[in-house]
C-alpha cells in the first residue's frame, strides 16, 4: 500500500512542478491561483512522502519519488510546455524509468 502512496506523492510532485511552470507563464490573479495550486500540491506530496517512508526505506522512497517527479515533469514539459524531445532527452528519461523500476525491484 505504501508503494501506491509513494506513486501518488510522485504524481503530486509532477503537479506542483507543472503549477510552477504555469506561474511563470501567467500574471495577475491567474498567477496567484497557479501558485495556490503549487502550494497545495507541494503540501500533499510531502505529506504522502512522509506517510510512505513510515515503512519504506527513506533512500529508496526519496529516489523513487524524485524519479517519478523528474520523469513526469519532463513529459509534461514536452507535451504541455513544448520543451524539445530530442533523442538523448528521451533516452535519459527512459534510463531514469529503468532506475526507478530497479530500485523498486531490489527493495525489501
Amino acid at each position: 500500500m505504501n508503494w501506491i502512496i509513494l506513486i501518488i506523492a510522485g504524481l503530486f510532485e509532477v503537479a506542483f512542478a507543472s503549477c510552477l511552470g504555469k506561474v511563470k507563464e501567467t500574471n495577475g490573479n491567474e498567477m496567484y491561483w497557479w501558485f495556490a495550486g503549487f502550494l497545495a500540491c507541494l503540501t500533499v506530496s510531502m505529506l504522502l512522502l512522509i506517510k510512505a517512508t513510515e515503512t519504506l526505506p527513506i533512500g529508496t522512497a526519496y529516489a523513487v519519488w524524485t524519479g517519478i517527479g523528474a520523469v513526469g515533469t519532463a513529459l509534461v514539459g514536452i507535451f504541455v510546455f513544448k520543451d524539445p524531445a530530442s533523442f538523448w532527452r528521451v533516452f535519459f528519461i527512459c534510463t531514469l524509468i529503468g532506475s526507478v523500476i530497479g530500485l523498486k525491484a531490489v527493495s525489501h
